[in-house]
């Protein structure tokens, strides 16, 4: 008989982010090769949470603490940010959210000295360095095993939603790709990614682990790159699928909806079943290509509904439990960027016709990032802000 694998249990249902960040050099407005330098400047200045290399560098990984609200959440992220660039500055470095850099080139990054991402290379060769995109993971903490993978499959149902909302990479090596995400292109290239197998039970998972493990496909839970994937160390089920935003403001949203809508789901038990996952790469395409526009098919009711229709009807069906949870404000948020058809691919794309160059996109990224631009109204005139990319607050 195979031993059960070790799940902790938390009580309540709380919340953390990843976020994975673009570093830019402020010469060229291209991915800086130096993540090193900031990373030692880092490690010497107190900070909440994390502050990872990651595979490449020219990007860079924050872990947040653990959060029962959204308002906490987000204060702490304001935080970090504020210390990211500020260090950054002084290693002529900007800083910036979205899922992929407009038109850096994957061939030209470097993987950061390290055994485990040195060991990736190895392993998937130039894959590794076209991984040099970025998402934002969210973590939501779970009673125990069985909770974790009802959530992971009952979440299926609502990936379109993330993708959708989060969608910040229209842009990818230098055009106009015609996606609202293009970033999940890349992840599709690697074979443990996709989808958890239809294992309901706790017990069973872990069988299926030691099974993967013993044939060595896997070493630890960090080898799935599935969309979603339990985290039995942490206690959680984390969602991998979104891109990371182009403010704080917005991945601290994200968090708190899918803290609401698992609650929701623990709460209210709406039954799932494989079938869910009939549709679940087209609904998957569909929300990357189209974005707010695009059509979901649920196959257990048999219903096509655009997307942003669903995303406020769950909207609704939420309320009780963002109010319970002092998330009123995040839903509403969220609501108005989906009765507004507004993501940060929109605003990219925005940004992109008025100033017609992908380099004063990424200028404009690095400020709206800082808080030093809205994005209402759009940046118009980068060179009348010129000094704020080079001074952080």
């Amino acid at each position: 008989m195979s031993m059960i694998l070790p799940f902790k249990e938390n009580p309540q249902i709380t919340m953390g982010v990843e976020l994975e960040l673009q570093l830019i050099d402020l010469h060229s407005f291209n991915l800086t090769m130096e993540s090193r330098d900031l990373m030692r400047r880092l490690s010497q200045i107190a900070h909440p949470g994390e502050i990872k290399p990651e595979i490449t560098q020219g990007m860079i990984e924050i872990n947040s603490s653990i959060h029962t609200s959204y308002h906490s959440l987000l204060k702490e992220l304001y935080l970090l940010r504020n210390i990211i660039a500020k260090e950054a500055y002084q290693t002529h470095i900007g800083v910036c959210g979205g899922g992929a850099h407009p038109f850096q080139k994957w061939n030209e990054q470097r993987i950061y000295p390290s055994e485990r991402f040195a060991s990736l290379s190895e392993q998937y060769g130039y894959l590794a360095q076209q991984f040099t995109v970025f998402g934002q993971h969210i973590h939501i903490a779970c009673a125990n095993g069985d909770d974790a993978l009802y959530l992971c499959h009952a979440f299926t149902r609502y990936i379109p939603h993330f993708i959708a909302l989060s969608a910040a990479s229209p842009f990818h090596q230098g055009i106009d790709t015609a996606f609202d995400c293009s970033r999940l292109a890349v992840i599709n290239a690697f074979p443990l990614s996709g989808v958890p197998p239809w294992i309901t039970q706790w017990e069973e998972f872990s069988s299926y682990y030691q099974k993967m493990t013993k044939l060595k496909i896997i070493k630890s839970m960090k080898d799935f790159y599935w969309d979603i994937r339990p985290k039995p160390e942490y206690g959680t089920m984390e969602i991998r699928i979104s891109d990371t935003p182009l403010t704080v403001d917005k991945a601290a949203q994200l968090a708190a909806y899918a803290q609401m809508l698992a609650r929701y789901l623990l709460t209210h038990r709406p039954p799932c079943s494989q079938d869910i996952y009939l549709a679940y790469f087209t609904n998957r395409f569909r929300a990357s290509r189209y974005g707010f526009d695009a059509e979901l098919i649920d196959p257990l009711q048999d219903t096509h509904t655009p997307i942003s229709e669903d995303i406020l009807l769950t909207c609704k069906h939420l309320e009780n439990h963002a109010a319970d949870l002092e998330s009123t404000e995040a839903l509403n948020l969220i609501r108005n960027s989906v009765r507004n058809h507004d993501n940060d691919a929109k605003w990219l794309r925005s940004c992109y016709k008025e100033l017609d160059s992908l380099h004063d996109v990424v200028r404009a990224q690095i400020q709206l990032w800082k808080g030093e631009i809205s994005r209402f109204p759009k940046i118009t005139n980068p060179m009348a802000t010129d000094h704020l990319a080079l001074h952080p607050n």
